[in-house]
This record gives structure tokens, sequence and C-alpha cells, in this order.
């Protein structure tokens, strides 16, 4: 497939509920859990603050932003799935990305989200790894989407790091950098 014919909006493609899942598909989701950190890190490297401030495509955030916002959105995902391993089925609220993109510490460095990423996955892999057939099973309800299991949410936030990745990497591509 060409550059140009990817959809810069999901250059990975739109995330697909699955009608089951299986233990293999969880075991890949926490590999990619577990690959983000470093993936995310490559897709940024080298890059100049200019670079940063670039859209990844007209109307979308900066890159500085996709890569705060991974890290907003995983430490969302993360305390949900806690909430699910601790509570039955508790609600959970969710957050205005957008507006959260918009905050004045999306203007940090890249490296402090990197940071928090490498750390955050650390701890959600390792939890993940962890759980019986009874705990991937357990989820939440959230207000938009339903009830959620943890391995749901496994497999969303999979295809979540796959895609903000690609989002990099698709304009770095695109532009030569």
């Amino acid at each position: 497939m060409a550059l140009t014919d990817i959809d810069s909006r999901y250059p990975v493609g739109v995330f697909e509920t699955p009608a089951s899942i299986s233990a293999d598909e969880r075991t890949g989701a926490i590999a990619t859990l577990a690959e983000l950190p470093e993936q995310l890190r490559n897709a940024v490297d080298g890059l100049s603050s200019a670079q940063l401030s670039t859209p990844y495509r007209e109307g979308g955030w900066t890159l500085r932003q996709v890569v705060h916002h991974v890290a907003d959105s995983h430490m969302n995902a993360l305390v949900r799935v806690k909430l699910a391993l601790t509570e039955d089925w508790p609600a959970v609220k969710p957050y205005d990305e957008a507006a959260w993109a918009k905050l004045h510490d999306m203007a940090a460095p890249v490296e402090w989200s990197l940071e928090l990423v490498e750390a955050l996955h650390a701890r959600w892999v390792m939890l993940l790894q962890s759980l019986d057939e009874q705990q991937w099973q357990r989820g939440y309800n959230h207000p938009e989407d339903g009830r959620v299991t943890v391995e749901l949410s496994a497999l969303t936030y999979a295809w979540h790091s796959r895609h903000h990745v690609a989002h990099i990497t698709h304009l770095r591509a695109k532009e030569g950098w």
C-alpha cells in the first residue's frame, strides 16, 4: 500500500471489537503493550521541537500532543483495569481527550511522557500477565462504550498503541524525516 493510500486518521485501521477473544489474542495484546514504550520512543527519536510541533494530519494533534495523549489515555486505562479487578463492574468516567490535549502540560518535553509510559506499561504488563481466566472476564461500565471486560480493554489499548505510533511513523515517512 502506498503512503498516499493510508488513511492518516486511522493508519492501522479502525478497532473492531471481536466476537470472542482467545488466550493467544490476550498474549499478543500484552506483547504489544510491552513493546509500546520502545516503539513510541523510537518513533519520535531525533525529531526537532518544530517537527514535534507538526500535526500528524490536517486538523489533528501535534506529534508532541500524541505522545502526551498516549500517557494520559493509558494512565486512565490502567486505573480502569485496576478498578475492574477490585470492584464489581464499576462505573468509570470518560474524559474529554480534546480538552486535555489543549492543557498547558502538552507543551512539556516528550521525554516526560516517554518515561511515564515506560513505567506505566511495565506495571500494566506485569498485572495483565498475572491474571487468571476469571479476572480477564471482569470489567467496568463505560457510559459511552457499555460493558468492557479486562480482556477487551487489553486488545483495545494494544490497538491504541499501534494506532498512535503509526500516526508518528506515517508522518515521518511522508515528510522524509
